[in-house]
């Protein structure tokens, strides 16, 4: 396989967000002219009149090329269910690669080929994502190190201190200055090897939001697939559009959720209470330091409460089921090299 030859499948999920969907779609397309593929809207069942005004704008736009598909997913299951609906969508058609960009996120110039020729390159990088910076092109923290439970303690109590001895365990990493390997990827725009999703499955639907990348970035690591932070492959993100996470009062149970199963499905029991136990130290540090200091607190209201509450009501339920029902690509009739 050629690097021209390489094609590449770009689904964007819509959530009532129809004209910032329809600009991200415009510069995805305008990326991937020179790239064999396709480009598949997915309306995660908004029932505000997305799925028709993307559709319409879609038929008349001289710009999408044919080359766009507006598909209604029926059913909001979140975020890993509408972008497997929109893989699986593809149906038989046997794309090298499987782009998936957020609707707040526009590609910039050359970013998505970057993506697919570093993979091309390097046949054991099973994901890899971009350079992700705001408007204001301040640089967005996207490469990450696997949770674990020194990493929430960390990351909980924002105290200088404990930042410094726990520093390997991190989960935020400092933004890398050249093409480098990670744990995970932020999902805003990231790409997956179709070889890789053949063997490991798609997203787990279990996750409604939040920690599914994070989820998948690790079976892919189980399975001995590598995950790059591509430096020179920029792209522009505004952030937390469709979720409302920069204006929350309150912690949705939904993060709680996701957080908990994560740790579980892939750690168990007893490691998902000693990081939880973390968590709930590293909060009551960093109230006692911010007390002390006179400062309001960080975190959105209650959310200490929430944390314990959401796990003593869900930690003792039954282990979570088995990983056959992750939806899987059909594997190609003929394999690329």
């Amino acid at each position: 396989m050629t690097l021209s030859d390489a094609s590449v499948l770009t689904v964007i999920l819509n959530w009532r967000t129809p004209e910032m969907t329809l600009r991200s779609a415009k510069s995805a397309i305008r990326e991937m002219v020179d790239i064999r593929g396709k480009i598949i809207i997915v309306d995660n069942d908004s029932g505000d009149g997305s799925f028709e005004t993307m559709s319409s704008a879609i038929a008349d736009a001289a710009w999408a090329q044919d080359r766009i598909t507006v598909v209604q997913s029926g059913h909001n299951g979140g975020f890993g269910a509408g972008n497997n609906f929109g893989i699986l969508h593809a149906g038989s058609e046997n794309y090298d690669f499987i782009y998936v960009l957020n609707s707040d996120a526009f590609p910039d110039p050359d970013s998505i080929v970057r993506l697919r020729d570093h993979m091309s390159q390097n046949p054991k990088v099973g994901i890899s994502g971009s350079y992700i910076h705001g408007e204001d092109g301040a640089a967005h923290l996207t490469a990450f190190r696997f949770p674990s439970i020194w990493g929430e303690l960390e990351g909980a109590a924002r105290v200088g201190a404990v930042s410094r001895i726990l520093e390997k365990h991190i989960v935020p990493l400092p933004i890398p200055p050249v093409t480098t390997q990670v744990d995970w990827l932020s999902g805003a725009s990231i790409m997956f090897r179709r070889d890789m999703l053949e063997q490991i499955g798609l997203f787990d639907e279990t996750f409604f939001l939040y920690f599914e990348e994070t989820d998948l970035c690790l079976r892919a690591a189980r399975a001995g697939w590598q995950c790059d932070y591509v430096r020179a492959s920029e792209v522009t993100h505004i952030g937390s559009v469709s979720t409302g996470m920069k204006t929350w009062e309150r912690m949705p149970t939904y993060w709680f959720d996701s957080r908990l199963y994560f740790f579980r499905r892939n750690h168990g029991g007893l490691y998902t209470f000693c990081a939880t136990l973390m968590h709930v130290l590293g909060v009551l540090l960093c109230k006692l330091r911010r007390t002390i200091a006179r400062k309001p607190s960080l975190d959105p209201d209650g959310f200490l409460w929430d944390l314990i509450k959401h796990y003593f009501k869900t930690a003792f339920t039954r282990t979570p089921r088995e990983r056959s029902d992750i939806p899987r690509i059909k594997p190609r009739k003929e394999a690329i090299s």
